[in-house]
């Protein structure tokens, strides 16, 4: 969220929090820049007037990055004349809120934007094995214990539950987990396989991880 107002920044945190969601804040465009290089959002909630450079210019510069082309931009704003929503539409945004809103209003077209534009990070719910995976929460859990997962293994057990059986190379995999993140090395991908197995090994799911020698990895709907 890119929200210089720090009253509305908090209470739209907030809200996001209690809603599942997990919510990274920056008052202006480089602050959100610099949150972007380490982790790449599900979504951009995104004020126009912000301090140096505006929302709309952010949203194109967004639009122009191959990493950032596809994420889902929502604009919160002000400006409530047609000729600006145009512009905002134009830049590359999905959906456009003017202020003021209400948070019910605002949490249904978060969830209507991610149906649409991220339909794999939408609200459904994954089972495998009695391992089972809830997006829109960002909760894995086993026999109703929650499996404690950091950003980077969440998307990884989920892209790996989505595409069971399947083998993926670690190329695909930071291609389909990290976003055309090329900055980053092939072996980082084996760093984050240890680190899901071992928050998996409790539960015995790391058995699902299989290493395919000479290929990458591959997920087993049965531990075998």
């Amino acid at each position: 969220m890119v929200e210089d107002e720090p009253e509305m920044q908090q209470l739209i945190a907030v809200n996001l929090q209690q809603a599942g969601y997990r919510a990274l804040r920056a008052a202006n465009v480089p602050a959100a820049e610099t949150l972007m290089r380490e982790v790449r959002p599900n979504m951009v909630l995104l004020d126009w007037t912000l301090p140096e450079t505006l929302g709309v210019t952010f949203a194109r510069r967004l639009r122009g990055d191959q990493r950032t082309a596809d994420i889902p931009i929502i604009m919160l704003t002000a400006r409530a004349q047609e000729s600006d929503k145009v512009t905002a539409l134009d830049a590359g945004v999905d959906d456009y809120i003017t202020k003021p809103f209400s948070l019910r209003e605002l949490l249904a077209r978060i969830r209507a934007v991610m149906r649409r534009c991220a339909p794999q990070l939408g609200d459904d719910v994954i089972e495998i094995a009695g391992l089972k995976l809830e997006s829109v929460v960002h909760r894995a859990s086993c026999g109703g214990h929650d499996i404690e997962l950091g950003d980077i293994e969440f998307r990884m057990l989920h892209f790996f539950m989505t595409h069971a059986e399947r083998v993926y190379s670690r190329a695909q995999l930071l291609d389909e987990v990290w976003g055309d993140r090329v900055f980053v090395e092939e072996r980082t991908v084996d760093v984050h396989i240890r680190r899901l197995r071992q928050a998996l090994a409790p539960t015995g799911h790391d058995r699902l991880i299989e290493t395919v020698r000479g290929t990458g990895y591959r997920f087993r709907r049965n531990p075998g």
